[in-house]
């Protein structure tokens, strides 16, 4: 097999591919030989050092990857879902930028026909990700009202298709003009652009009320206004922290990431049970162990999918040998959809 491996934390050189053995099925797991593998921001971060589970649970050298498809390549003792040859796609904690993965049997979920090989290694992340902010935490309902934050990216562009099932009403925000009528096709009825007009006014302009949802990736930058405009009863969920973090090209700048940390808004208990307003935070990769929500979730999009409630977001493709630019334009912010790396060929 052949797979991305990052040698020590930093810039794109750090991505290498090399060889290595061919898996071996273990007991109540699965190989896969991949066909294409996701490319998420978290894979960025993981490269960068600065995700905390890839140093504790992995180390350096390390293997990328959180979602992957291609076809089951064999399968150890107890496993009763799978067999040889079936076209699959899943998740994986690490480890999918590579031509084989092995993984708990849970992770694994039977490529429906509604998805393409592309699509589907590229579904599961933003997919379960918006579902579980938007359903399990935000337990979204007809006639909220949301603010998405990056509306035209991944995450943002499934949660505002959920949203819109649900019966919500989606404001959207987007960093650059271009990305207005994307975020606009996934279902938003307003699109604020904050790279040429006030984001909070604008968001008070469409909902005067506040939001009962806001959804935010950026972090720093954000987190505190959006707690400002949270409707009474409000929930401001957070999953990422992309203000944080450099640009395409730029170093980890530490003193910079530690000025951020410093700045990122502290929600006090007390003051959010007498403002009545919640702020809820999660990381999907730790709930991959979780049998029953991997299942709930995956089994929720794929009925809305089935239904034509929801479309699969357009992907971008790289050969595995492209992964520094892969890296590069996603962490450019002029990505909309997903990006997925060809591992090999189909």
């Amino acid at each position: 097999m052949r797979h991305v491996v990052i040698i020590r934390p930093g810039g794109y050189d750090r991505l290498v591919i090399e060889d290595a053995p061919d898996l071996v099925p273990t007991p109540g797991h699965v190989i896969v030989d991949v066909e294409a593998a996701g490319v998420n921001y978290a894979d960025c971060i993981v490269r960068m050092g600065l995700y905390k589970s890839a140093r504790t649970l992995m180390g350096y050298p390390m293997t990328p990857g959180f979602e992957f498809a291609g076809r089951v390549a064999g399968a150890g003792d107890n496993v009763r879902r799978f067999a040889v040859g079936q076209h699959v796609y899943g998740v994986t904690l690490f480890n999918g930028y590579a031509t084989q993965v092995s993984v708990p049997e849970h992770q694994l979920f039977t490529l429906p026909a509604e998805l393409t090989v592309l699509e589907a290694a590229t579904f599961p992340v933003a997919f379960l990700t918006a579902w579980y902010a938007a359903l399990k935490l935000g337990q979204a309902a007809s006639g909220m009202t949301a603010l998405v934050h990056a509306a035209a990216g991944g995450v943002g562009s499934a949660l505002t298709q959920i949203l819109t099932a649900a019966g919500c009403d989606v404001v959207g925000v987007v960093g650059s003009s271009e990305k207005i009528s994307v975020a606009k096709n996934m279902g938003c009825r307003e699109v604020i652009d904050k790279s040429a007009e006030p984001l909070w006014s604008k968001a008070e302009q469409y909902s005067a009320r506040g939001y009962d949802l806001i959804f935010d990736s950026v972090g720093v930058a954000t987190l505190g206004q959006g707690y400002r405009h949270l409707a009474p009863m409000g929930k401001l969920v957070t999953y990422g922290f992309s203000s944080m973090l450099p640009r395409a090209g730029h170093r980890v700048n530490v003193f910079a990431l530690a000025m951020n940390f410093l700045k990122t808004p502290r929600f006090n208990p007390i003051h959010m049970a007498d403002d009545n307003r919640s702020v809820l935070g999660f990381n999907l990769s730790f709930l991959f162990e979780h049998k029953e929500i991997l299942e709930e979730g995956m089994r929720y999009v794929l009925h809305l999918l089935q239904e034509h409630k929801l479309r699969p977001l357009p992907v971008v493709e790289y050969p595995a040998e492209d992964v520094s630019r892969a890296h590069r334009d996603l962490e450019s912010g002029r990505t909309t959809g997903k990006l997925a790396l060809r591992m090999r060929a189909a």
